[in-house]
């Protein structure tokens, strides 16, 4: 198992708890983004830094992403295409994007752009708090609990 991060745009209380928890499992841990980025320095992390153009880091990631991994994305169309090659999402709000949800939250998400574009919708989601730190929190472990025992 590996765990990707789409690292652009998660949110640095996120990727602490990354750290923490890829350290105690053994997992590795790969940070991309089209920016400079520093990690812990431990032989399980590591980065990947892309070119800047658009879903350059979305693009790397899900030619690299292998099934059993996990992405941390609150990009739903890369969650798709992760889930697509049998990996599983998980976004910084505690969110797991799989097979059984994964269809019906990128019809929701495509719905709610052309909602948007069309002036109807505004604005997005609200900045992400404690709850949603713990919550990813408590998913990030229930995941690695679950699967880190296949590696």
């Amino acid at each position: 198992m590996h765990i990707w991060v789409d690292a652009d745009a998660c949110p640095n209380i996120i990727k602490d708890v990354l750290f923490k928890a890829a350290q105690r499992c053994k997992v590795k841990l790969t940070l991309v983004a089209n920016s400079s980025l520093s990690v812990p320095a431990s032989p399980l992390f590591d980065t990947i830094r892309v070119s800047a153009g658009f879903d350059e880091a979305d693009n790397e990631i899900a030619r690299l992403v292998e099934p059993g991994d996990l992405v941390i994305t609150a990009d739903i169309p890369l969650a798709n295409q992760i889930v697509d090659k049998k990996a599983t999402g998980l976004n910084p709000r505690g969110e797991l994007y799989t097979e059984d949800n994964i269809k019906g939250l990128l019809r929701m998400r495509n719905l709610m752009e052309e909602l948007r574009s069309g002036g109807m919708v505004s604005g997005g989601p609200a900045p992400l708090g404690p709850k949603d730190k713990q919550e990813f929190t408590n998913q990030l472990d229930r995941f690695l609990t679950r699967n880190a025992k296949r590696t």
